[in-house]
């Protein structure tokens, strides 16, 4: 006898599930990962390690004492360990990883029910909760190779750079510090009045070609996982490739930023910025392409994505240049991603179907 079974929609399947998107977004993280070890050494492995193991064996024991299935093997607590880390400082004590795991599998995840529920980004609001915590530790642990120069803070180097502009060595450490607080705190010198000829010569330096080489290919300061655009760029063309992320969130975020900081971001008026160095530094390229494009906290309608990567772009380059903070990809991301239920809403798919006009 024939059966006739009944089921409830989809009704098509891909052959991909969430564990193969999962590791396939660890794999794609590698290259950065390699990176990170040439430029900053084994230390800043360590500390990625840290990270995921302990993401991975809070997400075990809180889902082993709530009673339901364990779930590490899905991938997910691996990448939030590995984001988190990446958004750290390659010279930053132990334990920052090892709290900030906790925080954004406990408060950021499992509170809510688990990989699905969440409402925002985990690593990101792990990082979040690490910088309201111990902003100095991660802020400074980048500065290794100005310590050594004996220039201990941005503004250290920014006037060690006026004072000394012909110095080689102190122009090679604007690639050392983090580029955008520089850049941030000359700028706003500029805007005040207080620049001479000296100040206008060291932004002139962070957007030329030689300094967005560094930028692109890596050896500047920051995080873990910004050290090297060209790294994150490979990994990310392949989640595009593959069709595991979608190109409207990356594609509208950058192009935002792009748009603005050209706008505004300038010392020389309206349309002067430097373009490429706000594109390139900081943490955009991890954010746009692993971050924003979050499956579980990022829009499904299609409108909702552009809608999404807009705000996400926006709000970058505001904090960027006028907030108390030099990089505003974090922040940017977890405020949108607030905003998601309401952008699914108001940007509603097109149904199947018609109804016909009498």
């Amino acid at each position: 006898m024939n059966l006739l079974n009944i089921s409830t929609s989809p009704h098509f399947h891909e052959k991909i599930d969430v564990k193969i998107v999962m590791w396939s977004v660890v794999g794609t993280l590698f290259p950065a990962l390699i990176a990170a070890y040439i430029f900053f050494g084994w230390y800043s492995i360590f500390l990625t390690a840290l990270g995921v193991i302990t993401a991975v064996a809070t997400e075990a024991l809180i889902q082993h004492f709530r009673k339901v299935p364990i779930t590490i093997s899905d991938g997910s607590a691996v990448i939030t360990g590995l984001l988190l880390s990446f958004n750290l400082p390659p010279n930053a004590p132990w334990w920052l990883p090892v709290l900030g795991s906790v925080f954004a599998i406990s408060i950021g995840k499992q509170v809510f029910g688990g990989l699905g529920y969440n409402p925002v980004n985990p690593a990101l609001l792990g990082r979040a909760f690490l910088m309201a915590s111990w902003p100095v530790q991660m802020t400074t642990g980048w500065a290794s190779k100005l310590a050594k120069a004996s220039v201990v803070t941005v503004s250290g180097l920014k006037n060690s750079l006026i004072a000394g502009s012909g110095n080689e060595s102190l122009q090679n450490l604007i690639t050392s510090a983090t580029p955008l607080n520089l850049a941030q705190q000359i700028r706003g010198d500029i805007a005040d009045g207080v620049g001479g000829e000296a100040y206008r010569t060291i932004f002139d330096n962070l957007s030329s070609l030689d300094y967005i080489k560094s930028l692109f290919w890596g050896n500047v300061g920051g995080c873990i996982g910004e050290v090297s655009a060209a790294a994150l760029i490979i990994g990310a063309a392949y989640l595009v490739y593959k069709h595991y992320i979608e190109w409207r969130i990356p594609v509208s975020y950058i192009g935002t930023v792009i748009v603005f900081s050209w706008m505004l971001g300038g010392i020389d008026g309206l349309f002067s910025g430097p373009i490429l160095f706000h594109v390139f530094s900081g943490g955009l390229i991890l954010g746009a392409f692993f971050m924003a494009t979050d499956m579980v906290t990022s829009p499904v309608t299609k409108n909702g994505r552009i809608y999404f990567g807009l705000g996400c772009g926006i709000l970058t380059v505001v904090i960027r240049l006028w907030g108390g903070y030099p990089e505003g990809v974090s922040y940017s991301i977890l405020i949108m991603n607030l905003a998601v239920p309401l952008l699914d809403k108001i940007t509603p798919q097109k149904t199947f179907g018609y109804r016909k006009k009498n």
